[in-house]
């Protein structure tokens, strides 16, 4: 929905000569974001506990993100800057809540999900190929190199997205359906007739009970509003691109959970640590040792490209209004691009990669996803207040059906969070480790916004 009727800031144009994002990229960027290899497992895990039932909490989960991306495009068009929720929210409803959203929501989630990532991808090179691979090195390199590449401008960025995110499609495609029209073994059919395929939960309304692990097949396709400077036509490509991602990763779960449903037992689904892995395994035999590199290998560099791409930029906008050390603002002086923050959170990946194990950052990583959702919330939050105190406010995308996508996406992120502990053990590890962090980086932003910027905490930013 196109408003040219409001005052303020003139559409953004991206600056000339300068490298730009073209709209099947940022396909790449919604999509490559979100299929990792922890979605995968999720979306097995999940049609392995609910069957059918799993896909009506899929298509409830879809449209929350719906949500997400309608109020994230109207945000992003009115302040178009790589800062983004942080911009939005000082402008909403002040610097505190600016901060501990895009710290505790986008920069302690890539500091502990991809280090997880990476481990994911060591224990798939060592299962599929033992003691030929030295551990952690295979990562290592993959990381440094993209990381490496990004600083090298976007570009080379667009081109790496595309290449990883085709790959990966193609190839959790090619399982699904594969699996999908080649007749099973009879053995292996006896052993996955366990799957549930009737629609009992969803008439029941049980379903709503998996729509908490199906939301995480559908979050990140806001990686791309921080590359907005980057973007050709963004009033009309943003807001398209989200959507149509969304879309696009509902089809090719949906494919990949009926492939499984053929050839994994509900056993299988739930307990392995890899059942992608066994999938391939089951439709392909040894043959199919490439096609689960590929899918592991470029689900993961395609979240490492997009999060080294995005949330620098994320960290550089903070610098540019106050709210980070001024160093995260600077810029390659060939490439334009904030090698600062990118270097930063490489080294902030790194680390935690060599130091702990699989078991030990789990929990960590659950929490720190949890407090992901509240960044949702207080983006949902930022425009509603938008709307009331600048209605006169330039808005090139208007969200439809306001206040409903709101208002649905706050309690749909809240029950989301109340329920993102996968076991009854682990509960209370896990929102312990959220009140932890969401803990110290409060603490951390009220320093900074009452003493470094001397500013209220709850004071919004009234200028445009």
């Amino acid at each position: 929905m196109v408003d040219t009727t409001k005052v303020g800031p003139m559409p953004l144009t991206t600056t000339p000569g300068r490298p730009t994002i073209g709209f099947k990229t940022m396909i790449a960027i919604c999509v490559g974001c979100v299929v990792v290899q922890g979605s995968m497992a999720s979306a097995l895990l999940g049609f392995g506990l609910g069957g059918l039932s799993f896909l009506a909490a899929m298509l409830v989960a879809a449209l929350l993100a719906v949500c997400n991306a309608m109020t994230f495009s109207e945000l992003s068009l009115m302040y178009p800057q790589s800062g983004t929720l942080a911009t939005y929210t000082q402008k909403a409803i002040g610097h505190f809540p600016a901060i501990v959203s895009v710290f505790a929501g986008y920069v302690v989630v890539a500091i502990f999900a991809l280090p997880a990532e990476l481990l994911l991808v060591d224990a798939l090179l060592q299962t599929l190929f033992p003691e030929i691979l030295p551990p952690h090195l295979v990562p290592i390199a993959l990381l440094l190199s993209i990381a490496l590449l990004n600083i090298f401008g976007t570009d080379v960025f667009a081109k790496l997205q595309n290449v990883f995110t085709f790959a990966m499609v193609v190839a959790i495609s090619l399982v699904g359906l594969v699996a999908l029209l080649q007749p099973p073994s009879p053995e292996v059919s006896q052993a996955a007739a366990g799957i549930d395929w009737g629609v009992e939960g969803i008439v029941d309304g049980s379903f709503i009970g998996l729509v908490a692990l199906s939301m995480w097949l559908f979050l990140g396709c806001e990686f791309i509003c921080p590359l907005i400077e980057d973007i050709r036509q963004p009033e009309k490509r943003i807001p398209r691109a989200m959507i149509l991602s969304i879309g696009i990763l509902f089809v090719l779960f949906t494919l990949f959970c009926f492939g499984a449903g053929r050839y994994l037992s509900i056993d299988t689904m739930v307990t392995s640590p890899l059942p992608y892995v066994d999938l391939v395994d089951g439709v392909f035999g040894r043959s199919g040792l490439i096609i689960v590199t590929v899918m592991g290998i470029t689900a993961t560099c395609s979240t490492l490209n997009t999060v080294l791409a995005a949330v620098p930029r994320m960290l550089s906008g903070m610098a540019d209004n106050g709210q980070a050390f001024s160093i995260m603002s600077k810029r390659h002086s060939r490439y334009n691009t904030p090698w600062v923050g990118i270097v930063f959170l490489t080294l902030c990946v790194l680390i935690p990669f060599l130091l702990v194990s699989p078991n030990q950052i789990i929990s960590l990583v659950i929490a720190a996803a949890t407090s992901w959702l509240l960044a949702y919330i207080v983006a949902h939050i930022d425009l509603m207040v938008l709307r009331r105190r600048r209605p006169e406010h330039r808005r090139p995308y208007r969200a439809p059906f306001y206040p409903f996508p709101q208002i649905f996406g706050i309690i749909g992120m809240a029950y989301v969070a109340a329920n993102a502990s996968p076991s009854p053990e682990m509960t209370a590890l896990i929102y312990t480790l959220l009140g932890v962090v969401l803990g110290i980086v409060s603490l951390t932003a009220f320093v900074w916004v009452k003493f470094k910027m001397k500013k209220g905490l709850f004071e919004p930013d009234l200028s445009d």
